[in-house]
This record gives structure tokens, C-alpha cells and sequence, in this order.
């Protein structure tokens, strides 16, 4: 099944992923870019590209030049809503990226 891809817009049309994206190197927009597809035409998938971490919430996981990027992201019927992006800088991915993303995902459904 392939997944249609949408940016999260927030209530003032903002899409924050799509945002922090612009703000990477190109080398590592076209990674994560790469690994977005690989989800979208390969769903469902798991580790090591896709991991779920919580109901109704996954996260792509790239490997960057340097360092590490997670796209944490919802299904919604053949919908794949990219919710919140972010470097890692730690082992386990950070409460607050985790409590955001939730919180998207209620607002995408509210």
C-alpha cells in the first residue's frame, strides 16, 4: 500500500516539519527525503527505518552525515502526516519531542 504524504499544519497554517526541513543541508534533506519515501512505499515496515513509539505514532529513523534525525510521524488510512522533526542528541528520543508530537496528533484529530 503506498501512503499519500502530508505536512501537520497547525492552526495558523504553519507546517513545522516541513519548515524544519528547509533549515537542514541539502545532503541530509535528501536522506531523510529517501527514508520518507522508503515508509511511504514500503508501509507497513519496521526497524531498522521505522519504529513505532506509541499508539498511533511511529518515527523514521535517518542516519545523517553526522548525526541522527527522527521524523515522528502518524497513519491515517492511506494518509502518512508528518507531525515533528528534530536532531538527536540523545539515546532515547527526549520527553518533550515525544509530549509535542502528541500533542499535533490530537490537534490533527481535534
Amino acid at each position: 500500500m503506498r501512503l499519500q504524504v502530508y505536512f501537520f499544519k497547525t492552526a495558523n497554517n504553519r507546517q513545522p516539519v516541513r519548515d524544519w526541513l528547509k533549515e537542514l543541508p541539502v545532503e541530509d534533506r535528501k536522506t531523510i527525503g529517501n527514508d520518507l519515501k522508503t515508509a511511504q512505499f514500503g508501509w507497513p515496515i519496521g526497524m531498522p527505518l521505522i519504529r513505532k513509539l506509541d499508539t498511533d505514532l511511529w518515527e523514521v529513523r535517518s542516519r545523517l552525515h553526522n548525526r541522527i534525525a527522527r521524523v515522528i510521524f502518524t497513519v491515517e488510512g492511506d494518509k502518512m502526516v508528518l507531525l515533528h522533526g528534530f536532531i538527536k542528541k540523545s539515546q532515547k528520543t527526549p520527553q518533550s519531542d515525544l509530549q509535542l508530537a502528541k500533542q499535533r496528533l490530537k490537534a490533527l484529530r481535534g
